[in-house]
Formats: C-alpha cells, sequence, structure tokens
C-alpha cells in the first residue's frame, strides 16, 4: 500500500486555488491529463496530487524526466527491455510502466520525447498494450498517464514536432499551473514557508523579513516561479545568518552569481566578438554584388551557429541550446532540420 498522501500546495490567490479545484475534479477521472505551466510552477506537485487524490492512490506513482534522456535510453526506461536487445542490455530491465501498474506514470517534458516512442505512448493511451525493447510478447498497462509540457504543445503539432493524435488522446482536460507573477499574493506565504524550513535544517531562528525585503521578493518578476522564489529565500536566510546578522532577514540575494567588473565584461565581449565574426562572416560576404536567396542564406546561418555551439559545448545540445537562447526543442528541431551530426 502507498502511505504517501498529496503533497501540501501553499497559496490563496484564486487562480491558484482555481488550479488545485481543477485538479482535484480531474483526479476522480481516470483519464489521461495534461498539466501545462511554465518551468518551475510545481507541475510536478499538481501531478502528485492528481494520484493520491484519484481510485488509484494505493499504487505507485513513477515519474519519468522525458527531456532527462535520449530517445533509445527514454524508450527502455519507458516500457522496459530484453536482455540481448542491444549492446549493454545483459538482463531484462522491467519499464517505468511495468512499474506504475495500478497506479500513475506522470510524464514530465513530454514534448522532449521523440515521435518514435510519442507513438508508442499513443498505443498504450489507446489500447493499453506494448511490448518491450526487443521483446515479443504484448504486455497489457494499467497505468493512467499525466503529462506536463512548457510549451505550446498545438504550435509543436503544427509544425510536426509533436503527434497531433497524441496530443488528443493526452488533453482529455487540460490544467494549467499559474506562474508566480499571477499569485503575487502568495510569495509572502511561500517565501516565509521555504526560509523557516531552511532554518529548521541549519539550527538558526527564523524571524521572518524585514518589510523592505518582502517588498523586493514582491517586485521582482520570478521568471523561474515558485522554484526560483524557493531558491532567493532560503539564500537569502542562510547568507543573513551566516554574517551573523539578527532578527528578520534585511538582505534579499535573488542572483547569486558575482558581479562582473567593468574589466571582465569588456575581455567576455572582446573573446566573444571573433567567434561572432568567423560565423557571420562567411555568410554576408558579396550580398551586394547580385540577387540573394535569402531564406537559403539564413539556413546556412542557423545551421552554422548551431554547429559551432554545439562543438564549444561538447556536443551537449542542453548547454548549447542555452549558449544560443534557444530552448532545448528548438536545438533538436534544428539539428534534424539540417541533418546535424549525421554528415
Amino acid at each position: 500500500m502507498n502511505t504517501s498522501r498529496a503533497p501540501d500546495l501553499l497559496g490563496q490567490a484564486p487562480v491558484f486555488l482555481d488550479a488545485l479545484a481543477h485538479a482535484s475534479e480531474a483526479a476522480a477521472l481516470d483519464r489521461p491529463l495534461l498539466i501545462i505551466g511554465e518551468r518551475g510552477t510545481g507541475k510536478e506537485l499538481i501531478a502528485a496530487r492528481i494520484h493520491f487524490l484519484s481510485p488509484r492512490w494505493e499504487g505507485p506513482l513513477v515519474k519519468v524526466n522525458c527531456a532527462a534522456m535520449n530517445e533509445e535510453l527514454l524508450e527502455s526506461e519507458l516500457f522496459g527491455h530484453e536482455a540481448g536487445s542491444f549492446t549493454g542490455a545483459s538482463k531484462k530491465h522491467l519499464g517505468r510502466f511495468e512499474r506504475a501498474e495500478s497506479g500513475t506514470l506522470f510524464l514530465d517534458e513530454i514534448p522532449s520525447a521523440s515521435l518514435r516512442v510519442q507513438e508508442k505512448l499513443l498505443r498504450v493511451i489507446e489500447y493499453g498494450e506494448y511490448e518491450r525493447v526487443g521483446g515479443e510478447k504484448t504486455l497489457n498497462a494499467d497505468v493512467r498517464i499525466v503529462a506536463a509540457a512548457n510549451v505550446d504543445l498545438r504550435a509543436h503539432a503544427r509544425e510536426g514536432k509533436f503527434r497531433a493524435d497524441l496530443l488528443d488522446r493526452l488533453a482529455f482536460d487540460v490544467i494549467v499551473a499559474p506562474p508566480l507573477r499571477d499569485r503575487r499574493e502568495d510569495i509572502a506565504q511561500l517565501a516565509g514557508s521555504f526560509a523557516a524550513r531552511m532554518a529548521s535544517e541549519i539550527d538558526q531562528p527564523y524571524d521572518g523579513f524585514t518589510a523592505e525585503a518582502m517588498a523586493q521578493l514582491r517586485a521582482h518578476n520570478w521568471p523561474g516561479n515558485v522554484r526560483e522564489l524557493k531558491n532567493a529565500a532560503e539564500r537569502s536566510f542562510y547568507r543573513w545568518r551566516a554574517k551573523e546578522m539578527p532578527g528578520p532577514v534585511g538582505e534579499i540575494i535573488i542572483d547569486p552569481f558575482p558581479a562582473l567588473s567593468e574589466t571582465d565584461n569588456l575581455q567576455a565581449e572582446h573573446e566573444a566578438a571573433p567567434q561572432a565574426s568567423m560565423v557571420m562572416a562567411p555568410e554576408i560576404k558579396g550580398i551586394a554584388g547580385g540577387d540573394v536567396n535569402l531564406r537559403a542564406r539564413l539556413d546556412d546561418v542557423e545551421k552554422q551557429l548551431v554547429i559551432d555551439a554545439l562543438a564549444r559545448n561538447g556536443d551537449n545540445q542542453k548547454r548549447a541550446a542555452k549558449a544560443l537562447s534557444l530552448s532545448y526543442d528548438q536545438i533538436r528541431g534544428i539539428v534534424r532540420k539540417h541533418g546535424i551530426g549525421r554528415e
């Protein structure tokens, strides 16, 4: 028996309470659900709430981050594999569907799943059937799927990046996790809860935040949402106590990185400039001399920028995406579009 319970989700903002009420209502229906929201908005906590308020609450809640694995590993983790099905598969591996039997499987960052994995997920949802990688025996799955995304899946479906039929099945109902900027009245309660837990961890007294510090917390836009607020509240508390400052926390540290000096900034710009010129100079040379195929040139620039970013980041697509201010899904789409890595 699963002895866990629904997680505590703090807040009294109307938009937040509406989301919790929606999740509670949908929990009773044994259908796939989709949770959408920006990063750090608590989608995983909402999924846990759905599970523990559902008829499957005694079963397991199994979580998978689809963005943390490549296609082959994700397929093996979800559906399992037979011994000898690929190099290194020395014994049978039970997938997350088998481990989630009679319970709930939470698929976080579902847009990162490849189209092949999406096709297999669709079959499980429609027919409750799948095979392990390298296996021939058809297995039955008694599992409820709850998926989460922080991008516009409808746009992904229109662009061919996500199966429209899978989206239809997942979106039996869609629950929106609101961003923190839409529930600023919850910031004081959340920050206080996070700081109090940190105080307990380091065995220090918690006396709240000063009015000025709380005003700073409320004024910030929180692009990282509740996760970012948690880090800022905990960081500010422990650094305040580390300086042996008494009473309420009076200084908020949202950005933990040390500020670069003017000399450091100039050097960083100088180091970045040659890299940019090496990529762009070949593309713009000779444009004035005649007609130009703009789309082809833009594609060439896009491809070269991604190739260079991957080379600078050890072919790590997540780090390369960050260097180019792209999402992981965007850089994966560009890699597939230009066949980068297959050349």
